[in-house]
């Protein structure tokens, strides 16, 4: 608008000066402003345009610095969580280097428990011998076994300790295969704690009492029959718990 008022005033001059001159240099001076009024607004066009563009790029500036202060924050965040992990991974090492110092000394100990189990089950009275046989086979096993981890392994031969300890406090009856004057029969065992084990043929008519001494069982010659009956059906929970009249080897 500053340049159309400017050509204006100058073609109102050129008017007063020129009242003399001819309509074709009129002409010519309105040609020219016409021309300067068209560039003005094209430069005044380019100028708003360059206004906008800068705003634009101050507001591009502004998020950036903003996006900085935040990516520094936390970054500065992060630097603090990796001093911890870095911390961590050292005493994680010093841990794993304690466990393995554990592990050479606790694995022999296993073994040695392991090989202490084996010989306590082949020298006890031999009720359910295949079971404890086979339980103490199942720790070798687990002993050779990569997945399992020593407090595994280490809680597991507890565990079977735990049980030969709580055979010492129990009773049981049970049925297993026993060779009867060279025959193989099924009969029912008493076992009550480790004091005796009696075994009974499902027809009542033999029974024997285990004598560690002579590591076999004594025949009963048919006493304690009777005794023996009511026996297993208390250790078989299908009567009530009463005074139990049993043989006992004596010598063992």
């Amino acid at each position: 608008m500053k340049y159309f008022g400017f050509l204006v005033a100058l073609i109102v001059c050129f008017s007063s000066l020129s009242q003399p001159a001819s309509a074709q240099s009129l002409n010519n001076v309105s040609e020219v402003a016409q021309a300067a009024t068209s560039d003005g607004q094209a430069s005044q066009a380019r100028i708003d345009k360059l206004d906008d563009e800068t705003d634009e790029l101050t507001r591009t500036y502004r998020a950036a610095l903003k996006q900085l202060a935040s990516l520094r924050e936390y970054n500065a965040q992060m630097e603090k969580l990796i001093k911890r992990q870095k911390a961590e991974m050292v005493s994680i090492r010093q841990q794993i280097e304690d466990v393995t110092n554990v592990d050479r000394t606790i694995v022999p100990l296993m073994f040695r428990m392991i090989d202490a189990l084996e010989q306590f089950v082949e020298l006890d009275v031999p009720f359910l011998i295949n079971e404890r046989r086979a339980r103490v086979q199942n720790l070798r096993d687990l002993m050779d076994r990569s997945d399992a981890n020593p407090a595994e392994k280490y809680r597991k031969i507890l565990e079977a300790y735990e049980i030969e300890n709580e055979y010492g406090r129990t009773i049981e009856a049970y049925e297993g295969q026993m060779e009867i004057t060279g025959e193989e029969r099924t009969v029912a065992f008493l076992r009550i704690g480790r004091v005796a084990l009696i075994y009974q043929t499902l027809d009542a008519d033999e029974s024997g009492a285990w004598s560690q001494k002579d590591k076999g069982f004594t025949d009963l010659d048919g006493d304690f029959d009777t005794e023996l009956r009511s026996a297993l059906r208390i250790a078989k929970q299908q009567a009530a718990p009463d005074l139990l009249v049993v043989p006992v080897t004596v010598g063992q």
